[in-house]
């Protein structure tokens, strides 16, 4: 039996695991994220690294996911948006540093992996995965194998224009999806509705003390669960705007399998009520033609680890 070792890093904590073939988890550690210090974190990544090592010295591999964009080569994180990461050589470092060899790759397309090798889309030879975190992210698999593009940042579907001269995006653009989509959006959706509509928001404004502008996502969920008008219309705006790319990229890549991910999904039906009927609203012209199947993800808050440690296994 092949173990590899799995490390998830994210703007506010690295995670790690020794993983079997069978997508097992059988040693985990988790550390906080220096996010403001480069160095900080590639030797947190090491950290962790070696005292899994150490409990399991026959791992042959590291698999790392970042959230960040991964050059072709998977050798260099160029950008990281909540770490200090700029044309960071990772790959070599943890290398040299653990003297294993490193796969390196984006956080969205290895939680997708874990998800095509041993959750929800295990059936499937192609899907799509869309990551609902604080932003956004995206990953397509393609006969079998997770497609990169031509220069290694591929399906950053959060930078997909949803609303012409829309929301400003921290990308440069207009309206891109990640302002609508995300994690962020619901927070800002929740807060606009509770100003414009307090009596509508009294569970959502009780959470917040009254102020509609400390307002977070996690209050968001709670007031919709309990029946809060303004919150469960948040998720409503959330889930049309998903349910709305899902239709558009189904109609371009045609995958067999359409999965929704990331921390947002934690909500369940709040959300993915509203993108399945958005989904099928936008395609109800297609009449006789098969459509993917959309599903929520199954692997996690272990799927980056999963994913990062079976990609170093096969690679």
């Amino acid at each position: 039996m092949t173990l590899t070792i799995g490390i998830d890093v994210g703007g506010t904590k690295v995670a790690g695991g020794v993983v079997d073939e069978q997508g097992n988890v059988l040693a985990s550690d988790r550390r906080p994220t220096p996010a403001d210090d480069p160095a900080g974190t590639r030797d947190t990544i090491v950290e962790v690294a070696a005292e899994l090592a150490a409990q399991y010295p026959d791992a042959k591999a590291i698999g790392i996911g970042a959230a960040a964009w991964i050059d072709a080569a998977g050798s260099t994180v160029l950008f990281a948006p909540n770490l200090a990461w700029r044309d960071e050589p990772l790959q070599s470092y943890v290398s040299k540093a653990t003297g294993l060899p490193v796969v390196l790759d984006n956080d969205a397309n290895v939680a997708a992996w874990a998800e095509f090798r041993f959750g929800v889309a295990v059936h499937a030879e192609s899907m799509l995965m869309i990551t609902v975190g604080t932003g956004i992210g995206g990953a397509i698999v393609v006969n079998g194998g997770l497609w990169r593009g031509a220069h290694g940042i591929a399906a950053e579907l959060g930078h997909i224009q949803a609303v012409p001269d829309g929301h400003p995006c921290g990308c440069g653009r207009l309206g891109c999806l990640e302002q609508y989509a995300s994690g962020n959006a619901l927070v800002r959706f929740g807060r606009t509705g509770a100003r414009q509509e307090p009596e509508r928001a009294a569970k959502l404004l009780e959470l917040a003390g009254g102020d509609p502008l400390a307002i977070t996502g996690r209050q968001v969920t709670e007031a919709a669960r309990a029946g809060d008008g303004v919150a469960m219309d948040a998720f409503a705006q959330v889930g049309y705007w998903l349910g709305v790319a899902l239709a558009d990229l189904a109609q371009s890549i045609d995958p067999q399998v359409m999965v929704i991910g990331g921390g947002v999904i934690d909500a369940g039906p709040l959300l993915m009520g509203p993108i399945e009927r958005a989904y099928r609203e936008q395609l109800s012209n297609r009449g006789r033609f098969p459509v993917a199947e959309v599903h929520a993800a199954r692997m996690g808050n272990a799927a980056g680890v999963v994913g990062a440690a079976d990609l170093a296994r096969r690679a």
